[in-house]
């Protein structure tokens, strides 16, 4: 007992600084209470400050978004695609209706023709057409500045006396639709090679003729006469000569010598098909430059 007591029994030292370590506490205690709200508040208005300035930022970009207008710029009706469709509200019916008319190879030419076409409301036709833009000759049929199209259009009713394609001008290749200068002295510088067209056909692998071209080039010419060809001997000829024919190449010159050497000559069009390399797809008008 006496022992448990000795250990409650302090200096006067002792006692003075274990009330000074009270009174610390005790000040600690009371300045956390008084300065939490405080601390706290400042904190909570920091963080109310920023989150107010992203708040304010998100309502400005809803705001802008929300009236955001979509621009149209002017365009042409016949090549609406299905997204530029969708972007300018048409329901997919109506764009397919528009899609199948120009599969046709056809065009719409007014925002009439277009309503009539694709089936849209009046209140749409009125919101895009003041967008729509059509070539100017749609514009003005009548006009000068249109002739140069329109005397490329197929004329109603009126007969058609073809030319003989050996005889064909410059002038007469370019006043084909779809035969510009270019292509026109090509034609004329091939014709120079061969003395002659022999065929129609051999047009279609001449680079740079459209389908469109061919097709009215066909209608226009025809081959009369074949004054001028230049046959070439394929037995006689060398490697090298050979070679310069328009229609052959180093590498088929030389498989065209290899196999009239090993078969005593070439005597039809059936050997030239069993040559390596030989434009099979050709070989007809082929045929018609050669001597056997």
């Amino acid at each position: 007992m006496n022992k448990l007591k000795s250990y409650f029994l302090f200096s006067r030292e002792h006692r003075s600084g274990i009330f000074l370590l009270f009174a610390i506490i005790i000040l600690v205690q009371l300045g956390y209470f008084f300065l939490k709200d405080n601390f706290v508040s400042t904190n909570n208005a920091s963080e109310d400050k920023a989150w107010l300035l992203v708040q304010n930022e998100i309502d400005s970009l809803k705001y802008l978004q929300s009236t955001k207008k979509d621009t149209i710029y002017p365009f042409n009706p016949n090549y609406i695609t299905d997204y530029k469709g969708y972007k300018l509200g048409m329901s997919i019916q109506e764009i397919d209706r528009l899609h199948a008319y120009r599969k046709k190879g056809k065009f719409v030419n007014s925002a009439e023709e277009f309503q009539q076409v694709t089936k849209v409301s009046n209140v749409f036709l009125a919101k895009v057409s003041p967008y729509f833009k059509f070539p100017d000759w749609v514009k003005n049929k009548t006009n000068v500045t249109s002739e140069k199209f329109h005397k490329f259009l197929p004329k109603e009713k009126e007969k058609i006396v073809q030319k003989d394609i050996n005889s064909a001008t410059r002038e007469d290749l370019i006043a084909v639709y779809g035969i510009g200068e270019k292509l026109a002295d090509k034609i004329l510088q091939e014709k120079e090679k061969l003395g002659c067209f022999v065929s129609m056909e051999q047009f279609q692998f001449i680079w740079g003729i459209s389908p469109e071209a061919l097709a009215d080039l066909e209608k226009q010419f025809v081959v009369k006469t074949q004054n001028g060809i230049k046959k070439i001997a394929i037995n006689d000829l060398s490697q090298k000569e050979l070679a310069k024919f328009p229609f052959f190449n180093y590498a088929l010159a030389k498989e065209i010598v290899i196999y009239r050497t090993m078969n005593n000559g070439i005597k039809n069009i059936d050997d030239l098909t069993k040559i390596k390399g030989m434009p099979n797809e050709k070989i007809k008008i082929i045929a018609l430059y050669l001597d056997f």
